[in-house]
């Protein structure tokens, strides 16, 4: 069974995604969202990195996500609004997670860079 967390802005006091899947191992960063319709509200994925370099793809997605990079703190280093199939993030360096969340999910949190997102088990 997949670890799920709950991210939350800690500048803004409010919740950024509910339910965060961690894709931990190798498989499940590749398959990353791949073959899903869609995502349900306050769901997604949290994805790891031990380089300080990150980006995502959207290649065969079906459905527009926001994507927040963080840094090793847990500071929001970018986002990628409402970032649609077929397209490729920002690269970002600095970045050691990333949170690929239902389109919109971002600005309903009211998160911005530089606010502090911290991540707490389910």
């Amino acid at each position: 069974m997949a670890k799920i967390v709950r991210a939350l802005n800690q500048s803004k006091g409010t919740v950024l995604c509910e339910r965060l899947e961690a894709a931990t191992g190798m498989a499940e960063q590749s398959r990353g969202l791949l073959g899903r319709d869609g995502l349900a509200a306050g769901s997604g994925m949290l994805f790891d990195s031990s380089v300080p370099f990150m980006w995502m793809h959207m290649f065969f997605m079906r459905f527009p996500i926001d994507i927040v990079f963080l840094d090793k703190a847990g500071r929001v280093v970018r986002i990628n609004h409402n970032l649609k199939p077929w397209r490729v993030s920002s690269m970002v360096v600095g970045a050691r997670k990333a949170l690929e969340l239902e389109a919109g999910a971002a600005a309903r949190s009211q998160t911005a860079i530089g606010d502090l997102i911290s991540l707490e088990e389910v």
